[in-house]
């Protein structure tokens, strides 16, 4: 008998194989006790072959790198948003920005553009790591890996643009980008843990987290190597994050220090 589990995450794939292998015996223990010795010893038992989809390895690397590049980049790019307008408004260079004839929304894009094209640099340091160094390789689309990183880039820098509403020091800042952002998702993206293992609440409350989407359509290009309408879904969530926290950002963004 062939078993064949999802090797992109080697881990769960494991278990899977497992139950499955303990499931066979046991009902294969319980056709045997039906019958007499002699023909039982007579009866070949049924061999299980196994074999992981995608990571016929079982390389540990091609599960958690995809969560670190979410990680890495949603700290990274929250982070640097969050604490470099932050650190203008306590030196009050962002309250003469505002003050001059462009509108508020235009010096916060131009602000924010320098830090994308940061991120966009950092992502290409990601990936050259994660293909060269750890050997996960892109079996997909490389223009939708990069589509698809981009959008999440702007969510992440829209998430710090929202925290630089609401903190007055740069101190507080780098603990609500950083601190604030690393648990949720570490606990709730399935870096660690599978998301349908989680309790009903919990997976309810991990859908609300960006990387939890990102995670999983980097999964299924880099290691899958699926098309765009295997990932439409994920592609379609993060894009309307972008959309929905920069509008907020923007919306909650003061225009005086006071």
């Amino acid at each position: 008998m062939q078993l064949i589990t999802d090797g992109a995450d080697p881990n769960q794939a494991s278990m899977v194989i497992g139950y499955a292998s303990g499931i066979l015996a046991e009902w294969q223990k319980a056709q045997f006790g039906r019958i007499s010795p002699t023909l039982a010893k007579k009866l070949n038992a049924v061999s299980v072959d196994t074999r992981m989809l995608y990571n016929p390895q079982a390389k540990s690397a091609y599960n958690f790198v995809p969560g670190v590049m979410g990680l890495v980049l949603m700290l990274i790019c929250a982070m640097m948003t969050a604490i470099a307008i932050v650190r203008e408004k306590e030196t009050g260079t962002m309250e003469i920005l505002l003050s001059s004839p462009m509108r508020p929304i235009y010096v916060i894009i131009a602000k924010m553009m320098p830090y994308l094209l940061l991120s966009i640099v950092d992502l290409t340091m990601v990936l050259s790591l994660a293909v060269f160094l750890m050997g996960v390789p892109i079996n997909g689309s490389l223009t939708l890996l990069v589509v698809m990183s981009v959008l999440y880039i702007i969510v992440a820098l829209a998430l710090g643009l929202l925290i630089s509403t609401v903190v007055e020091t740069q101190q507080q800042a780098m603990l609500a980008s950083g601190m604030g952002l690393m648990l949720p998702i570490m606990m709730l993206s399935g870096l660690l843990f599978p998301i349908e293992s989680m309790p009903a609440p919990l997976q309810g409350l991990s859908a609300i987290v960006p990387a939890r989407w990102y995670i999983q359509a980097v999964r299924k290009v880099m290691v899958q190597g699926v098309e765009l309408q295997f990932v439409w879904q994920e592609l379609t969530i993060i894009a309307g994050m972008a959309v929905l926290l920069v509008a907020v950002s923007l919306r909650k963004f003061k225009i005086r220090l006071q």
